[in-house]
């Protein structure tokens, strides 16, 4: 098994590769990103990971950047190039049409989306 050098590493991109998202592009979207980061030259900066269900199928294809905290719905092929280009490359701005939610601001009021399930405790 590979163990990555994260040394480097200053973004990490993780793209759901659950049922809902699988149906909506998501293995297009995870193979379109991960051949932007070759492209870009900025494999040694950026991880990714597959997941699987993030809990978001409304929104599928969902990708998660961090640091930010950006989680980014309905993702296509080329969504995700523009992610990798504009976002992570070049430290740009957000694709802000496409965030519904973000850690430092919450759900976003263009996110046309629905704030889901809560999650609860049990004592």
């Amino acid at each position: 098994m590979t163990t990555w050098n994260l040394s480097g590493t200053k973004h990490h991109i993780l793209i759901c590769n659950g049922g809902s998202c699988m149906r909506k592009l998501g293995e297009e979207v995870t193979l379109a990103i991960r051949d932007e980061i070759k492209r870009s030259g900025v494999d040694m900066q950026v991880h990714t990971t597959r997941t699987r269900c993030n809990g978001r199928c409304e929104d599928a294809c969902v990708v998660i950047l961090y640091p930010s905290g950006n989680w980014y719905k309905n993702m296509t092929p080329e969504a995700g190039r523009q992610l990798v280009r504009d976002v992570v490359k070049d430290d740009g701005r957000p694709i802000e049409e496409r965030i519904m939610y973000s850690y430092h601001y919450g759900f976003q009021p263009n996110a046309n989306t629905i704030h889901g399930i809560g999650k609860t405790t049990s004592v």
